[in-house]
């Protein structure tokens, strides 16, 4: 079957290989009952670049990646690659394809599974029902801009430094991703920043609420600083929808939301770039929050739904097939409710079973529903 659906798929290092080799059988079966095709192309990156090229992510990958309609990635790093020099570690693979492809926006979703309700350490009444999103500025604030440095002072003590910079457009762009998300959720948008102590802060709260009185005059809106998201994301997490930030917040909101659900093992994400006024196109990658988990990796004890998660969101995202995506999500949830479970979120009475055999009984789930 002839596709322009372009899938390029980067496995990584780590449980990488495994977890999106599984979601490939998914891809698979979609050809086969669905009759949608991809075409396909695999390439490598992190790690696994670095002991082929010498490099992280070669310009031929990431020249594949931006023809690419959308970017399944698995994951990259591992202690073999701890004393290589900064700009060769596996993760610099990553942050390159992010910056090239100018992935600003990352959605991450904190949803709880009915059959995961206990798996979580907050109660159940507290998280029950939890479907949140926090959207993360990726490619500007403290992470990338400069001036940036370890400096030697004249007295032989040194000083690090990093420097938190946003503009008014960098801003304006996630801030409309923000707003668009939540026309598709509850219709609610929280913006949080640290207006109180940071200039970047002020800049970041003062552009969303010109913005927000501008485009967003049919959500609910409001602001919050940093910590007290933090507080509030343990506290009370159902009051909130799309949580939308920058870089350093996002980075740490989003695993204290993560680990709401019990998992990182159960949690995917997106990051997106701008849509192209000429093709319409919209640059993306998706991947698994977990990283490479190199002390399980070959063991058959990887837990695949992250990555399968995280095409089922490349089907709503970049290949506008919701009904595809809900297909894939009902049937991990019924395989959770039937009690089977991989190592990472296995519980007291349920049937341990191994990477490809939890994916096994998803697709026999899928078998059902069509």
């Amino acid at each position: 079957m002839a596709s322009n659906r372009k899938l390029l798929v980067l496995p990584g290092d780590g449980i990488g290989p495994e977890v999106v080799g599984q979601v490939l059988r998914v891809v698979e079966w979609l050809g086969a009952k669905r009759s949608l095709s991809f075409d396909l192309e695999e390439g490598l990156v992190g790690g696994a670049a670095y002991d082929a090229h010498g490099t992280p992510l070669t310009d031929e990958t990431l020249a594949d990646a931006i023809s690419a309609d959308a970017v399944l990635f698995g994951s990259v790093g591992g202690p073999k690659y701890d004393d290589l020099p900064f700009e060769l570690k596996p993760e610099r693979g990553l942050l390159r394809l992010r910056k090239e492809m100018d992935l600003f926006a990352n959605l991450r979703p904190a949803m709880v599974f009915d059959a995961m309700v206990d798996s979580s350490t907050l109660k159940k009444e507290v998280i029950e029902g939890l479907d949140i999103l926090i959207l993360r500025e990726l490619t500007g604030g403290i992470y990338f801009a400069e001036p940036r440095g370890i400096e030697e002072l004249p007295n032989g003590d040194k000083k690090g430094y990093d420097t938190n910079l946003y503009t008014t457009p960098e801003i304006e762009r996630i801030g409309r991703v923000a707003i668009d998300l939540s026309r598709k959720r509850r219709g609610k948008v929280t913006s949080v920043e640290k207006a109180n102590v940071m200039m970047s802060g002020i800049l970041w709260r003062e552009v969303m609420e010109n913005l927000f009185k501008l485009e967003g005059q049919d959500i609910e809106t409001e602001h919050m600083y940093a910590d007290n998201c933090g507080m509030q994301l343990v506290r009370n997490p159902k009051q909130f929808d799309v949580i939308v930030t920058d870089n350093l917040f996002g980075d740490m909101l989003s695993d204290c939301a993560a680990m709401l659900t019990g998992s990182l093992g159960m949690l995917p994400s997106a990051s997106l770039g701008a849509v192209d006024e000429v093709t319409k196109k919209r640059f993306a990658l998706y991947e698994p929050v977990h990283g490479s988990a190199p002390d399980i990796a070959g063991k058959k004890m990887a837990n695949p739904i992250a990555e399968l998660l995280s095409f089922s969101m490349s089907l709503r995202y970049s290949f506008d097939m919701q009904d595809d995506a809900d297909l894939i999500d009902n049937a991990i949830q019924s395989v959770l409710a039937s009690g089977i479970r991989t190592p990472d979120i296995m519980q007291t009475g349920m049937t341990l079973v191994s990477t490809d055999v939890m994916m096994d009984n998803i697709l026999k789930e899928l078998d059902r529903s069509v």
